[in-house]
């Protein structure tokens, strides 16, 4: 498939896409870099050192839920409403994330706009490296922001809660799809957040985030993120949950499954940060 082909303003499109449409007046993007603390990186000092021209920063910590004791969980309409127009961002826009890993955080953004009813949204493939490594340039510039109502219908069959993945997993009637690294999957390896159990979901399958991806850092075609899904044991005919640490890396194993073409998937938001701390959930431990 050849980069233009691949190019979809509602899934993934590549640098040379961006670099293409970067004076459009209607697109808008969004810095939306996120990392683990024991990744020690500041993703609003990098932004400010030098971020592609015109991109907001896109505060996952901040725009969510902060009733919530969970990380990062899904802000009310009225939040992210609120926190999009300040931005500037609203009807008639195409929206394009990306973050400072290639693909890692900007994935659960697009899931957001998603989950609030808003399509016309992609993620850069590769990302900030990636557009640095074509040659693309960079600003510290900030974005000129104008006023823009954005309207919001909740698409609520694209997220799960605790429940419905106990349900889920009880009757086997879809895909538990965990985007953890393997060790963390079988309980060998320790969460990062004190206090977790190690471990999984029981029935569920594993699928590390990181086959999804090329060395690059873009993801894989379709046909070949299709095996990568098929090689992993899992029923593309079942309906998926994905899952990971706290709702991050699941939104790369939603992605690609939106780009194999199936639309039947649900994030579990509260994922293995609620899952793991509640000692009635039971766990498997193992490759099963």
């Amino acid at each position: 498939m050849s980069p233009a082909a691949a190019d979809d303003p509602k899934t993934l499109v590549s640098t040379d896409w961006l670099a293409a449409h970067l004076k459009d007046p209607d697109l808008r993007i969004f810095d939306a870099s996120w990392y683990l603390p024991s990744d020690n990186r500041d993703p609003k000092a990098e932004y400010a050192k030098g971020h592609i021209p015109g991109a907001r920063f896109f505060d996952i910590d901040e725009i969510s839920d902060l009733r919530s004791e969970l990380p990062h969980m899904a802000p009310p309409v009225e939040k992210f409403m609120s926190r999009m127009r300040a931005m500037g961002v609203g009807d008639g826009h195409q929206v394009v994330v990306y973050d400072g890993a290639g693909i890692f955080s900007a994935a659960r953004v697009w899931w957001l706009f998603k989950l609030m009813g808003q399509h016309n949204i992609a993620v850069l493939d590769g990302g900030l490296p990636k557009w640095l490594a074509d040659g693309h340039k960079t600003t510290t510039n900030p974005p000129t922001i104008r006023d823009r109502h954005m309207t919001v219908k909740m698409e609520p069959q694209r997220v799960r809660d605790v429940t419905d993945v106990a349900r889920a997993a009880k009757l086997g009637d879809h895909e538990i799809i965990d985007a953890r690294a393997a060790p963390r999957f079988r309980g060998e390896a320790p969460e990062p957040r004190e206090g977790m159990r190690s471990g999984h979901i029981p029935g569920s399958k594993n699928l590390p985030f990181s086959l999804l991806l090329n060395s690059s850092g873009t993801m894989k075609p379709p046909t070949t993120l299709r095996t990568v899904f098929k090689d992993a044991g899992i029923d593309l005919q079942k309906p998926a949950i994905t899952t990971c640490g706290s709702g991050v890396t699941a939104a790369i194993l939603s992605l690609a499954l939106e780009r194999i073409g199936k639309t039947d998937h649900a994030i579990y938001d509260g994922s293995w940060s609620e899952w793991g701390m509640y000692a009635d959930l039971p766990i498997a431990t193992g490759a099963d």
